[in-house]
């Protein structure tokens, strides 16, 4: 079961080409609609009922939510977060040492209030990690800290044409490389899920 965290500005809908790709590989996949989000994709139904945006940290109790539900579908469950979910996929993933198989972090970078937190959290992980991040710009030295804090099974994947967050997989956002950057994916979940 891979749970599926959007972006910033986000929904769900940033899944809507990703989740039919694992699925036709044989994964199950939930995509939710985080409480902070908003429309880039698609709309966001949770973000839409709220009056304010409750900020990235809110949102750990979404994720957390999604684990316990994947908990009682008894299958290895994989978390892969986008930019902020990303960086929320560390303490979410170091809370459940026992039920988290592997994680996905795409454009992870210290976002929360609690600057550290999240190589913190990533310093007690021993699943297997994949990070990805947009080649150029500030992404790699955001996610290095994080990366370096990694003790177990990591890849850290800086790609020849990335984008940010999870759209580095979608052709439309990402035509030069998202094909590329599928095969690290699929090799990455491959080995360590099945």
């Amino acid at each position: 079961m891979i749970l599926l965290f959007h972006q910033a500005g986000s929904s769900m809908d940033e899944y809507a080409t990703i989740a039919p790709k694992l699925a036709a590989m044989g994964y199950s996949a939930l995509a939710i609609d985080q409480r902070s989000g908003g429309t880039m994709f698609g709309p966001n139904r949770t973000a839409a009922v709220l009056s304010r945006d409750p900020g990235y940290a809110a949102v750990q109790k979404d994720m957390q939510a999604a684990v316990d539900w994947a908990s009682m579908q008894d299958v290895p469950i994989v978390l892969w977060g986008s930019s902020y979910s990303a960086a929320l996929a560390f303490p979410v993933a170091a809370a459940n040492p026992r039920r988290i198989k592997a994680m996905l972090a795409f454009s992870p970078g210290e976002y929360l209030d609690d600057k550290g937190a999240v190589a913190r959290a990533a310093a007690s992980l021993t699943m297997p990690v994949f990070v990805a991040v947009a080649n150029g710009g500030a992404e790699a030295p955001a996610a290095k800290p994080i990366v370096a804090a990694l003790t177990g099974d990591k890849t850290f994947y800086i790609p020849a044409s990335g984008v940010h967050g999870s759209s580095t997989l979608i052709a439309a956002r990402n035509p030069a490389g998202a094909a590329v950057n599928w095969r690290a994916v699929v090799g990455f979940l491959r080995r360590t899920v099945g």
